[in-house]
Order: C-alpha cells, then sequence, then structure tokens
C-alpha cells in the first residue's frame, strides 16, 4: 500500500462520517457498542466538573455519553467537519449541548492545551492513524498529571496478516495498521504512560463482524441490480478474511487504560500474561 498520511486520513474521514457506515457498523461503529463505552468511561475515573476528550469522536454519540453518564465537561474531536456536524447535533438532541463541546482538529496535534483534560477517551481509532507515537504523544500532553486514557482499538500479528487485510480498504476498516498488543502497550508507555489495564474483547469484534456480514449479505440480495456488487463483493472478502484471523488469533480487540503519572510517579501496571500480548 502507497498511500499517503493525508490521503489515509482522508479516506478515514470521508468513511465514518458517511450515513453507509453507520448503517453497516452500527451507530457507534465500533466494537462493543454503548456497554463497552460505559466500561470505558468508569475506568476513567471523571466525575462531575472534569473534563473528557473523545479523541477521534466520530459522530458523537460517546462524547455525548460522557457528558450524561459523569456530569463532566466532554469534548469532541474529528477530523470531519461532517462528523462534527452531526455530533453537535446529536448533543443537541439529547438535551447536552451546553455540556458538550466538538473541534475539528486531527489527533495528531489535538487543539488543546497542555493538561486541559482528566480523561481521554479513543474508540478503535488509534490503529488508523498514521502516525500513532505522535497521536499517543498528544494524548499524553494534553492530559493533566493523574488524568487517565482509556483507549478500545484492534490488535493484529502483523507478521501473520494476509495480504487481503493490507490495503488502503483495510486500513480504513481498522485492521491494516492495527498493532501487536504488546507493541499497542509499549507506544503508550513510551509516551510517558503508566498502564493500569489490559482486557481482551474479541467476543465485541466478533459481534460487529457478524453485523457487518449480514449487512452486506441484505444489500447484495435486495439492491443487486443497482448497487455496486464489486464493492459489495470486496466488502464481504474483507469480512470473511477478518473472520478467519480472528478465529485465528491473528486479528483481537482489546481495551488498554493508562495513566499519566503524578510528579514523576508511574502507575502501577496490572499483571499479564505474555500469551496475552498479541
Amino acid at each position: 500500500m502507497t498511500a499517503t498520511a493525508a490521503e489515509i486520513k482522508a479516506c478515514c474521514a470521508a468513511a465514518y462520517s458517511s450515513p453507509v457506515a453507520a448503517w453497516l457498523l452500527g451507530p457507534r461503529v465500533h466494537p462493543g457498542g454503548r456497554e463497552l463505552t460505559e466500561r470505558l468511561i468508569r475506568a476513567l475515573g471523571v466525575r462531575t466538573g472534569g473534563v473528557v476528550a473523545d479523541v477521534a469522536c466520530g459522530l458523537g454519540q460517546s462524547t455525548v455519553q460522557v457528558a450524561g453518564d459523569t456530569g463532566a465537561r466532554a469534548i469532541g474531536i474529528d477530523l470531519s467537519p461532517d462528523s462534527i456536524a452531526a455530533a453537535r447535533r446529536a448533543a443537541d438532541d439529547a438535551g447536552l449541548a451546553g455540556s458538550v463541546e466538538f473541534l475539528v482538529g486531527d489527533a495528531e496535534a489535538l487543539p488543546l492545551e497542555d493538561g486541559a483534560t482528566d480523561g481521554v477517551l479513543c474508540e478503535c481509532s488509534l490503529c488508523t492513524f498514521p502516525n500513532k507515537e505522535r497521536a499517543a504523544a498528544e494524548i499524553a500532553r494534553v492530559l493533566r498529571p493523574g488524568g487517565r486514557l482509556a483507549l478500545s482499538d484492534m490488535v493484529a500479528d502483523q507478521e501473520r496478516l494476509p495480504a487481503s487485510l493490507r490495503t488502503l480498504e483495510a486500513w480504513v476498516a481498522c485492521l491494516a495498521d492495527a498493532r501487536p498488543l504488546r507493541s499497542l502497550v509499549e507506544l503508550l508507555a513510551g509516551a510517558g504512560l503508566g498502564i493500569e489495564i489490559v482486557e481482551r474483547h474479541d467476543d465485541a469484534l466478533a459481534r460487529l463482524l457478524d453485523r457487518v456480514d449480514a449487512r452486506l449479505l441484505l444489500a447484495r440480495s435486495a439492491f443487486a441490480r443497482d448497487a455496486d456488487l464489486g464493492l459489495l463483493e470486496r466488502g464481504l472478502d474483507l469480512v470473511a478474511a477478518a473472520r478467519e484471523s480472528l478465529e485465528l488469533g491473528i486479528l483481537g480487540y482489546v481495551v488498554v487504560v493508562a495513566r499519566r503519572p503524578v510528579d514523576g510517579l508511574g502507575a502501577t501496571t496490572r499483571p499479564m500474561a505474555a500469551s496475552n500480548l498479541m
């Protein structure tokens, strides 16, 4: 794959702001839905009066959920102006516009001051950022000392990833540039964050793949005369390859909670079995 960082960002922004993405993936567009987001919000430990940034917030459902569940001020940041416009409408519909702010911005250059947040939420997005090291550094920068990152993301054994999951389409689908879990943990640690929690949620990914497969099959049967069958078939092939890779342990989905140290003291990392660090 030879796409530039700018092309990758543009493709991701366009794809996830489209109605097709919400129809295929569900309104949350990431594995685990509202329930897993609730788990991440609890892990942040932020309460009324705090500030949480939702990096790559998409259509804003999780940002709104943060404000509604915690009473904190929530700031959603996304590269797509269309997604930000939709997110603002979602906040208005939920009656939480006064507690939520949405900004157009790049995860690799967050439009926030140093230490501006008590927590950062990032769901199934780091795997799509071209410069993951820069994005991790930006997340660490905007966290106050003691603040937490609650991240859910794809992980992949890059050495075993099939060629069909290394394309631009696969990158946009969160597959082509996902890191092994061990590398993801090291990436966050390298940004100065202490790892507190690591959890596997492969079942959430399996359920999302089942949904996408069912929707693509429905589209193929219902709209065969009008739809781009080649595009549908590529989508079905991508899902099949992802499902097989999940079954073989090549792909997975994880939650990682990390904390910015206070006074130079790192957080205590919970023990993790080596077999779980894919």
